[in-house]
């Protein structure tokens, strides 16, 4: 990771300001020793798995996101010494890794193992992007045949997939004990997002795991990869729950926070959905309701997701905003109630006259491909 005093490649990453970022990283991680145990009662019938993935903050900030994930601990693993800190942990043998709490009940080892997979560089033994060394290599962590055949049948079928330039590497080993790390590392990418964005960004993760999250999407790979954080059943909202606010605080990104439940606005031209092209839905990101078609999405040059019109007219809320001392109008999801974005009346004519301006943050991509596994059959009818 940036700002650790470990062997690492620069390369293009020193300049002034990020250098400047990384020694008030060094200087917090110094100071911070002891290990560190975060959320560490788990519920009956979940069970935890162990991986790899380089820097242990980007690979805990992506499993968090995952449905049927209840916890998520940065530690380390695979080493021959006991109680490693992050100030020995590579001279022990170990490496950075997490510790996944899952309930069975919604998720799959298979779905953790595509995960670490796509969100990771599999195919580099000898480290993660910038960080250099094998205690920063990508490895799945088995704890009876039956996962370790999951692992290698996966690791097969993304291989003849050709979802990689190269072949995966990814080490597939016996599961060892399991140490924490210390409390700095945990929930690093809450509690320091600039640093973290930064770091994940100059790395080179951030557009490596996007370009291969396409490539994976377009062959109909990693299908349940993601989910709404609080999709209900069959889709069926008669009863629907918003979750607690501690949950969706997890579960959610700071952006995604701020935007959905603090009626916050994301950058324009850089966000996640923006220049998106792909057939395919656009749900609520906690709930799940369906809003938006890629059929009624245009480039509206603003920089923001831009609709026509949603799906279903009864899926959004319309509410007076005068935020910005000016009288617009916010759009909101019925279900999920988040903040969507606002509605203008600078649309195409030819479409009625609406631009619906969205937030990628409060949006979820379901690819067409995907609708039918991830419980959004009866909305095909849209692509044809």
């Amino acid at each position: 990771m940036i700002g650790r005093n470990k062997s690492r490649l620069f390369g293009f990453l020193i300049v002034g300001a990020f250098l400047f970022l990384s020694l008030l990283i060094f200087q917090n991680n110094s100071s911070t020793n002891n290990n560190y145990m975060k959320n560490s009662s788990n519920k009956i019938g979940t069970k935890t798995a162990i991986f790899a993935g380089g820097c242990f903050w980007c690979v805990e900030a992506d499993f968090e996101k995952l449905k049927g994930i209840s916890n998520v601990i940065s530690g380390y693993s695979g080493g021959h010494t006991s109680n490693p800190n992050y100030q020995n942990y590579a001279q022990g043998g170990h490496r950075e890794v997490v510790e996944v709490t899952y309930d069975p009940k919604e998720t799959t080892y298979r779905n953790l193992v595509e995960h670490i997979i796509l969100y990771s560089d599999p195919t580099d033994a000898g480290g993660s992007f910038g960080d250099r060394g094998v205690q920063y290599a990508p490895a799945i962590y088995y704890e009876n045949e039956e996962e370790k055949n999951i692992a290698h049948m996966v690791i097969d079928e993304v291989n003849a997939k050709k979802i990689y330039d190269k072949s995966i590497v990814i080490s597939v080993l016996p599961r060892m004990e399991f140490w924490p790390a210390e409390e700095y590392h945990q929930d690093y990418y809450k509690n320091n997002p600039i640093r973290y964005n930064i770091y994940k960004k100059a790395s080179g993760r951030e557009s490596f795991v996007k370009k291969h999250n396409q490539k994976a999407s377009e062959k109909g790979i990693f299908s349940q990869d993601t989910l709404p954080v609080a999709m209900p059943e069959n889709l069926d909202f008669k009863d629907y729950q918003k979750p607690p606010k501690e949950i969706l605080q997890k579960k959610l990104t700071p952006l995604e926070y701020e935007v959905t439940q603090e009626k916050g606005t994301e950058k324009p031209f850089e966000n996640e959905y923006n220049a998106n092209k792909a057939e395919g839905i656009y749900v609520d990101r906690i709930s799940g309701e369906v809003l938006f078609s890629s059929r009624d999405k245009y480039d509206s040059g603003t920089g923001w997701p831009s609709f026509t019109q949603p799906v279903l007219s009864e899926n959004v809320t319309l509410h007076k905003d005068k935020k910005l001392l000016s009288n617009r109008i916010e759009v909101r999801s019925r279900y999920g109630d988040s903040h969507l974005g606002h509605i203008f009346d600078d649309g195409p004519k030819d479409k009625g006259g609406k631009r619906y301006c969205m937030n990628s943050a409060s949006l979820l991509f379901i690819p067409k491909e995907e609708m039918e596994m991830k419980g959004y059959g009866k909305y095909l009818y849209l692509f044809k």
